[in-house]
């Protein structure tokens, strides 16, 4: 579905000084994987997740999706940001209800459509709430409906469960867990957490000064609980991805 080819990105500040945030990046993400971009700050993940999105502008290569290069946003990409980006000033339903919206989905499917994702993420008591009234992990659960209730194929998350206590954190993980396993959609997924990759990813690639270095299979077995993460092969997948981030040499300005 998405395959990516000598993609790099430079970044140029007023200073005149260059950052190659990506550097001839090539990969290939299949139809409903769930892949993790990992690595530590400052090392281009989650400048090739906006690439993905359409969000940044490549300086050289390509990134295509079914065979069309993408050129900027698109209804084939939903996107969740680490940042809150539950709109304040509207209900709960109507969050959800606004890429439909924006589709120009008639009301009456669009209301049937937001409820249903609603109640998968566990808010449906909460249409009518305003996201102020809610905690900071229901507003996440906010945006993981509205990204699946768009009905893009293609899910890109901005390490979206970050700010968040460890308890919030694995429980969302599970969500988003089983609304991958329900639905079938490609979820790429930013983060710098070994143990959050170990409990989401069937793909690790791993990103060091704008390039892959890795790229692992994560062939364990759910669910991904502790006693399977510290199998042989969970600790010898941990190994592998801390080996990559301790030789890591940070290269300021990239992301």
């Amino acid at each position: 579905m998405i395959s990516i080819t000598n993609a790099s990105c430079v970044f140029r500040h007023a200073s005149g000084r260059e950052v190659r945030a990506l550097d001839r990046i090539s990969s290939t993400i299949g139809d409903g994987e769930f892949v993790c971009l990992l690595g530590r700050s400052g090392h281009g993940k989650s400048t090739l997740l906006r690439s993905l999105a359409g969000l940044n502008t490549l300086t050289a290569g390509e990134i295509a999706v079914d065979g069309r290069p993408v050129k900027g946003p698109g209804i084939d990409r939903g996107m969740v940001f680490q940042e809150d980006t539950v709109f304040p000033w509207m209900t709960v339903q109507a969050n959800v209800e606004f890429g439909l919206l924006a589709q120009g989905i008639p009301a009456a499917e669009r209301q049937g459509v937001a409820r249903e994702w609603l109640d998968k993420v566990g808010l449906g008591r909460f249409g009518d709430s305003w996201p102020k009234e809610l905690s900071g992990g229901m507003r996440k659960r906010v945006a993981i409906a509205t990204a699946f209730a768009g009905g893009a194929p293609i899910l890109l998350m901005d390490e979206p469960f970050g700010p968040l206590d460890y308890v919030t954190r694995r429980d969302l993980q599970n969500l988003l867990i089983d609304l991958w396993r329900s639905t079938g959609r490609t979820i790429i997924f930013v983060t710098h957490d070994i143990e959050e990759a170990l409990v989401l990813a069937e793909r690790a690639l791993v990103l060091r000064a704008g390039r892959i270095v890795d790229d692992i299979r994560v062939d364990l077995t759910r669910p991904r609980d502790e006693e399977e993460r510290a199998s042989p092969r969970g600790i010898a997948i941990s190994k592998t991805i801390l080996g990559h981030l301790e030789l890591e040499q940070h290269t300021p300005g990239a992301a």
